[in-house]
């Protein structure tokens, strides 16, 4: 019963941090390119920015209704996975610990994003929708890049944070077997 609970958190709280990871995500590429956000975003999510008091506040709820759903899948991908371990108390410190290689790869694979974004994308150009009057089309370009593969970060997060659950349940139960 622990462990459907652990199990159970697990999602609710990978809901909560990917909202707070997708506010300061967009809080980040909003300094970058306010254009993605000005031109695109809030016609996308249908927001004034004067409805939550300014641009970084509207960023701010774009950010968290934009990427709180992902933990819905991080942490069901996670929670179940972690059910593999004998107890309770080791599944809470493995899922700790892959909720930290997830993290990590959604980061990586967004700074990836704005390097390729910022030195391909830009010369060879995109067959994505831009907006007509765009001032840094440049800087649009990067943040539509780091978004995108944000996205695939956390997916990659996922499958890396559900890898390292297989195999350090393998590694304890092997070491379990040594000991006896």
């Amino acid at each position: 019963m622990r462990k459907f609970a652990v199990s159970s958190a697990t999602i609710f709280i990978s809901i909560l941090l990917a909202g707070f990871y997708g506010i300061l995500h967009d809080q980040v590429t909003y300094t970058i390119a306010p254009e993605y956000f000005t031109k695109f975003k809030y016609d996308q999510f249908g927001f004034e920015p004067q409805w939550f008091g300014g641009h970084r506040q509207t960023v701010a709820v774009i950010g968290f209704l934009a990427t709180w759903w992902t933990g819905i899948f991080i942490g069901l991908g996670l929670g179940l996975t972690a059910l593999i371990f004998r107890d309770h108390k080791t599944m809470r410190r493995a899922i700790q610990k892959a909720v930290v290689v997830t993290f990590c790869f959604a980061v990586a694979t967004g700074v990836f994003g704005f390097f390729y974004g910022r030195f391909v994308l830009t010369k060879t150009g995109v067959d994505w929708w831009l907006p007509d009057n765009l001032v840094d089309k440049n800087a649009f370009i990067t943040v539509g890049s780091i978004h995108n593969f944000s996205y695939l970060g956390e997916l990659l997060g996922l499958v890396a944070g559900i890898y390292y659950l297989v195999r350090l349940n393998k590694l304890q139960r092997r070491q379990a077997i040594e000991a006896v």
